[in-house]
């Protein structure tokens, strides 16, 4: 135990549930490891990285069957200084929480058990528990309503105490599927061993353990293959369920050159088809279609359309409220979500680990950095002023109309120009918010401009010539955030954003971390106007990209 003033020691723990890892010390690695399953990475700049201890994150590591014990076993092991007595006391009472209330199956359905006489009491005089109660079986035991599974659990996370959830998933029907040695497209492929991992930190072997949670991977780190390598675990009907057509079609271009499906065991149910198969495709923003405010989801039928054995909830951060609903219901089917970041700009990331499940494997961006699983990354911020009529109308403008005006400061069209002519030779995308912009940098880079009103087969059409080299460069709007697979860009240049959003910078990084045949470095460019709020949305999304661990120049007349 750690008492003492310990020099060699790389981690300092603060009162306030914060660690400091010295990055340097030929010790931080083995600290790293050992923390990481039980405190979540805040920020990864160069020399001190900073992990901070929450409810979730301690609730996290039990579901992952690590005990309170070993927690604090590892905070004195490698602590500079001695643990403070109040952290390790918060840690033993939030990880005795987890587990005393466990959902089981019985002959007649759902069970709640509970550890003791005091919790039963607390439970059924909870206004947000006992109405899911259905009567008690024994002083320690109720059985739980039908249909309110989930919601039970999100109740019981909402007062401190996460329901281990042991009462298993139903079957699906049966799918045979296999991941091929060699691709369709006739390339040597094999599942990379941190894929693996994160696929059996999942399965758990069939166990009821297992079978729901997140995986956290970076964007270009492959978490589509993670999900076909679980499919092929659970071998069952799968739903996959993403967030575009896009992303509906990169799915299937990599489940047919990867696996052994047939086409028609492919099937997507979408505006143009409803259809179901083995494997089905659909988005989020199809499930949560309905013609008035006032009326139901027309298509949450396709939940129970089939026997799913696996639903997977691709970009499972940007989840729509109204799945989260009926993913409540679904407790019974093996639930995947895959994500490079937990972050959500809602704070619902307690519906996620209690409805999905929890955290079941991530790993940091600059270790796959280094393995050479991801490209390494530049990123640089160029500040550029307004003209003095512009910074005039800025300052006159009303409030709301501030951040566009400096948004599409006209002066970012020579800067693009000019970075064009820097980056000749590379694969480039200019990324942006605003149409009018976009439809002025395509005009002068002569680039194609994508946005949500291109059709879908010109879309595949021109992503089909930017990855085949025919097409230099392509200008996009949002729709560029999510699931482009165009692994050899490896310039971006991001002339505006949506204000301060980390996720979407996390996105749009992701779009050029694909490792590059060469070994080259991706470069990731920020256009800000100065002398405006741009300024104060881009230093919340730098503090993302240093806080991964990614080195952040500025440049220009700031």
């Amino acid at each position: 135990m750690n008492d003492t003033y310990i020099p060699d020691n790389p981690l300092i723990v603060q009162s306030d549930h914060s660690l400091l890892l010295e990055v340097h010390s030929p010790r931080s690695e083995a600290v790293r490891e050992a923390i990481a399953p039980f405190a979540e990475l805040v920020k990864s700049p160069e020399h001190i990285h900073t992990y901070r201890i929450t409810p979730l994150s301690i609730w996290n590591a039990r579901a992952a069957g690590l005990n309170t014990t070993a927690m604090i076993a590892v905070l004195q092991q490698y602590a500079k200084y001695p643990v403070p007595e109040g952290v390790a006391q918060e840690i033993e009472a939030l990880g005795r929480r987890y587990g005393l209330a466990v959902i089981e199956r019985d002959d007649a359905g759902l069970v709640l058990r509970v550890a003791d006489a005091p919790l039963a009491e607390l439970l059924v005089r909870d206004r947000r528990v006992a109405p899911l109660l259905d009567g008690r079986l024994s002083e320690l035991c109720f059985r739980i309503k039908l249909g309110v599974r989930g919601l039970l659990k999100q109740a019981l996370v909402a007062i401190g105490y996460p329901a281990d959830d042991l009462a298993g998933y139903a079957e699906g029907q049966e799918l045979l599927l296999q991941l091929r040695t060699v691709t369709r497209s006739g390339e040597a492929f094999s599942v990379r061993p941190y894929q693996w991992e994160a696929a059996a930190a999942f399965y758990q072997d069939g166990a009821v353990q297992g079978g729901s949670g997140v995986i956290v991977l970076p964007c270009g780190a492959g978490k589509t293959i993670v999900g076909m390598a679980v499919m092929a675990q659970v071998q069952e009907n799968t739903l996959i369920l993403s967030t575009s057509r896009t992303s509906m079609e990169q799915w299937r271009r990599e489940l047919l050159d990867k696996t052994d499906l047939a086409p028609e065991a492919i099937a997507e149910y979408s505006s143009q088809r409803k259809d179901t198969g083995p494997v089905t495709l659909a988005t989020y923003q199809m499930l949560t279609y309905r013609p008035s405010r006032e009326e139901d989801f027309v298509h949450f039928g396709l939940f129970h359309a089939r026997s799913w054995g696996l639903i997977i909830y691709d970009e499972v951060h940007l989840l729509p409220a109204p799945v989260f609903r009926i993913t409540a219901e679904l407790q019974s089917r093996r639930r995947l979500g895959l994500t490079a970041t937990l972050i959500r700009e809602d704070g619902l990331e307690v519906d996620v680990f209690a409805l999905i499940g929890p955290k079941r494997y991530d790993v940091p961006w600059r270790e796959l950095e280094g393995q050479g699983f991801i490209a390494a990354a530049d990123c640089t911020e160029v500040r550029i002023a307004q003209t003095p009529a512009r910074d005039m109308e800025y300052a006159l403008a009303p409030r709301q109309q501030q951040f566009r005006l400096a948004a599409e400061n006209p002066r970012k069209v020579n800067v693009v120009e000019a970075l064009l002519r820097q980056e000749a030779g590379h694969r480039i995308l200019v990324i942006g918010e605003y149409l009018s912009q976009l439809q002025e940098l395509a005009d002068t880079t002569r680039f194609p401009l994508l946005t949500g009103k291109t059709p879908q087969m010109e879309r595949e059409r021109l992503y089909k010539s930017f990855r085949e080299g025919t097409v230099p460069g392509l200008v996009l709007s949002r729709v560029g955030n999510f699931a482009v697979d165009l692994p050899d860009a490896d310039v971006l240049i991001q002339v505006s954003g949506k204000y301060g959003s980390r996720q979407e910078e996390a996105q749009r990084l992701g779009r050029v971390l694909r490792p590059k045949r060469d070994g080259r470095r991706a470069r990731f460019y920020t256009l800000v106007s100065l002398r405006t709020c741009e300024e104060d949305f881009a230093r919340h999304r730098q503090l993302f990209l240093t806080e991964q661990g990614y080195s952040y120049r500025i440049e220009g007349e700031g």
